[in-house]
């Protein structure tokens, strides 16, 4: 797990219930407990703003201008995310993100030091967090997240499968659009031919060089600035050099009456080593001074050809490019020259041209069906190695007689497949399906299981994906839902199983799964119904005991609820 990133600290103000509040998080398995109503999801609304989710004013706790909402995450080297675009930091490791809501609803993002927009959150957070609720296991009935979940298992040798077919199938779109362009091109083709040569030919004469605009104006600039930049040189080293009242004079003066007082107080040499430092710099600003005004000289030839081969580049620019600095227009130019001459070539060689292209469009689509056929085969052979994993999960997870299965469908190969059998992502169709018992029909995910087993069945997912794919931290909302017994241990069991791979984070009432924490944290409300900064705590192991007992027994103080939590407790070794 070193190799993971993983949430260190969670910090909140005013959201909701909760006035003040911080958890620093362990790595291994995080459990928040509370009685309900105490604030524990508000910990995960707080996360979720922090991911990018939705800001909404009435969050924001009765009273207060604003809320606040700040992770830390951990980011070791190993860890790749996308802060180059939005110039934000890692400190020492760590990424800082915060997220405010004003009372009227208006938000800002602060990630790495710097203001983004709020959509940015969710791609750089995206490789670091998951969340599951019940919305995930909405989530998880569509073909989409079924086949997203069977690639991440499949890892890089998966991932790598189909980015070779997603290469073909590019390659492919793209040759296909450029065939059906140089048809619709074919009435205006001559027309289009002297265009692009009269181009290529004022292109080819301007000769033009990176930069070069802004070049020139720096080198007019001088020129046409000769006298003011002589009488600026010259005056600055006259002021420098002048024999008796001069700076570099006094400078030395000074210098003189500092060295008398040598080895008579620190203090005082180090103001004469930064006065003796003051003359270098300005010794040799005079040399540079001296020698820039003896090269200066007006050169009114130079300047007059800069002047026209300014006037050149931009009529060139005003008549082929666009509205852009001179600079950008012309590497956009020179991108346009290059494509010029194949454009020319496809031009001119007319249907010719047209049929050779067809010909490598029908080699391209072959190997594009070859690719799409070993991504199948790929695919299914990933998909038996999740069913078994996940089918060998969920029957610890009390689900003795549930077996589960990753279908994939890919179309007929043998017949001609249509345009619109290729995708993105491959011609496949995957769908995820239960049997609740031998022999028994197939039922698809989200029609054959009820909440808790769906729970269970997302959590069996996880802890077999987790192993191949290097999400740092999992988030459980209601995980146990529908749980009790010895289902509840067996989930409680498995969080504790994930959470040797990743971070996990569950928000539970099962005293079966609290058991289970590396890490557990109770929430608590204080009397008017708030959640203030010491409503929030890090349990040790002697407390840990009457948090359980309370939430088996509903009791403060049952001797034999003790005993039960203790029990619980001893499970873990």
């Amino acid at each position: 797990m070193s190799e993971r990133s993983y949430l260190e600290e969670i910090s909140i103000r005013n959201l909701g219930i909760i006035e003040q509040s911080e958890l620093e998080l362990g790595r291994g398995l995080n459990v928040l407990t509370g009685e309900t109503g105490a604030g524990k999801t508000m910990i995960l609304t707080a996360l979720s703003l922090v991911l990018g989710g939705k800001s909404d004013s009435a969050l924001v706790r009765h009273g207060s201008d604003r809320l606040i909402a700040s992770a830390q995450f951990f980011i070791p080297q190993s860890t790749a995310l996308d802060l180059e675009e939005v110039d934000a930091q890692l400190e020492e490791r760590s990424l800082i993100i915060t997220r405010t809501v004003n009372a009227d609803g208006k938000s800002k993002a602060v990630c790495g030091g710097v203001t983004v927009p709020a959509g940015t959150l969710a791609s750089i957070t995206s490789p670091l967090i998951e969340i599951h609720g019940q919305s995930a296991n909405a989530q998880i009935v569509k073909p989409a997240r079924q086949r997203e979940l069977l690639d991440r298992f499949g890892g890089a040798e998966l991932r790598n499968v189909l980015h070779t077919y997603q290469e073909f199938y590019y390659n492919y779109l793209e040759l296909k659009t450029r065939i059906s362009t140089m048809r619709a091109s074919a009435n205006k083709r001559d027309g289009e031919i002297a265009e692009l040569e009269d181009f290529l030919a004022a292109w080819t004469k301007l000769k033009a060089v990176r930069s070069e605009v802004s070049a020139t104006d720096s080198e007019i600039n001088r020129l046409s600035s000769v006298e003011e930049l002589r009488i600026a040189s010259s005056g600055a080293l006259s002021i420098l050099d002048e024999e008796e009242s001069g700076a570099l004079t006094l400078l030395h003066s000074a210098r003189r009456f500092l060295e008398a007082a040598k080895g008579k107080d620190q203090y005082l040499e180090a103001i004469a080593e930064r006065v003796a430092e003051s003359l270098y710099i300005l010794d040799d600003a005079s040399t540079e001074l001296a020698s820039y005004a003896t090269a200066l000289e007006a050169d009114p030839q130079r300047l007059d050809a800069l002047n026209e081969r300014k006037a050149e580049v931009n009529l060139f620019i005003k008549r082929w490019g666009g509205a852009g600095s001179p600079d950008e227009e012309l590497i956009l130019l020179a991108a346009k020259a290059k494509r010029a001459r194949e454009a020319i070539a496809d031009l001119e060689g007319g249907d010719e041209r047209i049929a050779e292209l067809e010909v490598e469009l029908e080699t391209l689509k072959k190997s594009l069906l070859e690719a799409a056929i070993y991504l199948s085969n790929t695919r299914k052979t990933f998909a038996q190695k999740l069913s078994n994993a996940v089918t060998k999960e969920i029957q610890e997870l009390a689900m003795p007689h549930t077996q589960f299965f990753t279908i994939v469908e890919p179309p007929d190969y043998s017949s001609t497949l249509k345009e619109s059998d290729f995708t993105t992502v491959g011609c496949d169709e995957i769908s995820m399906q239960i049997q609740g018992q031998k022999d028994g029909p197939k039922i698809a995910l989200g029609k054959g299981a009820s909440g808790g087993e769906m729970s269970r069945i997302m959590l069996g997912l996880e802890v077999v994906i987790a192993k191949t794919h290097p999400v740092g931290t999992y988030i459980f909302d209601e995980v146990d839902a529908g749980v009790g017994g010895k289902a509840a241990i067996e989930v409680g069991k498995r969080l504790h199983t994930l959470a040797q791979s990743a971070q996990v984070i569950v928000v539970t009432h099962l005293p079966q799964v609290a058991a289970w924490a590396d890490t557990h944290f109770v929430v608590r409300k204080s009397d008017d119904g708030s959640v203030i900064q010491s409503g929030v705590a890090k349990l040790a192991p002697a407390d840990r005991v009457e948090e359980i007992a309370r939430m088996l027994a509903g009791l403060e103080e049952s001797v034999s609820a003790r005993e039960h939590a203790a029990e619980l407790l001893a499970l873990r070794g």
